[in-house]
């Protein structure tokens, strides 16, 4: 078991207090905070070896670009890609999703071509291959989910499949009903039909190890942010073959050969998808966070947040009134998420005085309006945890909501 009070003391953020309480942040889905290594680490950069990467013969330079591209192999055997020309710095995971999107629709999709995702996605997901539809002319079609919030067997997916799908792309985790995706089935499924599948890893990178040889997806995207990173940075993972094929997402410096008036040739992965100056102290900051991740180990972060989950559902459930969205918390179905409403009470209305108690959780649609329209409402609440949260806070979190819906 984790021992939580020790781990707390690595992020001096969760010692604030909020309106005269006690922070208790249960809002990790949205964004996790960050340890002091990852704060030193990238304060340390700056301080001492802040220069432009790959383009410097001086000290600096070469020293920075060296824990740049130190932090493309950690972030390599984070995945377990094969390669660090797999490995492409984004902004994140939705500049990573724009990124296939733009890319792949240019190179390998024709009018009237299908893109198929699930009722479950992120916007980044959706609007993504909807601005391509817009542009080019294909056709982005979605999976249905149960009631229970789960997709189809596989065999019922493939029966969405036409001569027309060139590409599935679906979100690992539900970053609203918790949902853990069999995306290596569905793979499966895809590659016999020859269609590549893009993972939306962005709920699953923080919160269980993800082997993308194992798994065998075509790419792979998530964020540093959600994984006590900083923001600004994230992931691209793409097979070496894919992306030999695919045409740059952006020109500019970095992604370039030779440069004429009359024609340009592009870098060697993975520098053909990095254009301009990367931010070489977030990818150093992204590398010491994976550091902190593995000094913990996975399996103890998996079983910690587990048992939150499990301990969060079963006391939200005594709650009169309480309806809480996605499946069971059976192995396998449920990551670090619990989205929830209580009878009528609004869930900005729930979300606001929650806050006021020092509690902060997310409201709303959670950039999934589509998957709302489905579940037939407007919004949830969401708590949503990581390594450093505790018992005792959901217990506090459960006596927020009961204190809550007696007011109301």
């Amino acid at each position: 078991m984790l021992n939580v009070e020790k781990i707390r003391r690595d992020f001096p953020i969760l010692s604030r207090e909020v309106y005269g309480r006690p922070l208790i942040y249960l809002d990790n889905a949205a964004t996790t905070q960050k340890p002091l290594c990852v704060l030193d680490a990238m304060r340390e950069e700056y301080l001492n070896v802040n220069a432009n990467v790959h383009r410097g013969v001086h000290y600096l330079s070469q020293q920075a670009t060296d824990l740049h591209e130190a932090a493309r192999e950690k972030v390599r055997q984070f995945i377990n890609a094969r390669t660090t020309e797999e490995i492409v710095f984004t902004r994140g995971t939705t500049e990573a999703i724009n990124l296939v999107a733009s890319s792949f629709c240019e190179s390998q999709m024709q009018p009237g071509d299908e893109v198929l995702v699930t009722e479950m996605e992120h916007h980044s997901n959706i609007v993504s291959w909807q601005l391509q539809a817009q542009k080019r002319g294909i056709v982005v079609r979605h999976l249905p989910i149960t009631d229970e919030g789960l997709l189809m067997s596989c065999d019922d997916i493939a029966t969405y499949l036409t001569d027309r799908t060139r590409l599935i792309s679906v979100a690992h985790v539900s970053n609203v009903l918790g949902t853990v995706n069999p995306v290596e089935a569905i793979i499966r499924t895809a590659h016999e039909h020859g269609i590549p599948v893009l993972v939306d890893g962005a709920q699953s990178a923080p919160h269980f190890a993800v082997d993308v040889q194992a798994m065998d997806c075509d790419f792979f995207a998530f964020s540093g942010h959600k994984m006590y990173g900083p923001t600004g940075i994230g992931v691209l993972y793409g097979k070496e073959e894919w992306l030999e094929k695919l045409p740059p997402y952006q020109g500019g410096g970095e992604m370039i050969d030779k440069v004429t008036w009359e024609h340009t040739t592009f870098e060697r992965l993975p520098f053909k998808f990095e254009a301009g100056t990367p931010d070489y102290v977030a990818t150093h900051g992204l590398a010491t966070a994976i550091d902190y991740i593995h000094s913990i180990g996975f399996d103890a972060i998996r079983q910690h947040e587990e048992a939150l989950t499990r301990y969060c559902m079963e006391q939200l459930l005594t709650i009169e009134g309480m309806h809480i969205y996605g499946p069971s918390i059976e192995a396998g179905q449920r990551d670090a998420v619990v989205s929830f409403n209580v009878g009528d009470i609004h869930h900005l209305d729930m979300g606001t005085l929650l806050d006021r108690l020092g509690i902060a959780v997310r409201t709303g649609h959670h950039c999934a309006q589509p998957l709302m329209d489905r579940l037939g409402i407007a919004g949830t609440v969401r708590a949503s945890f990581a390594l450093y949260n505790s018992q005792a806070e959901i217990d506090a979190l459960i006596a927020g909501i009961r204190r809550v819906s007696q007011m109301f």
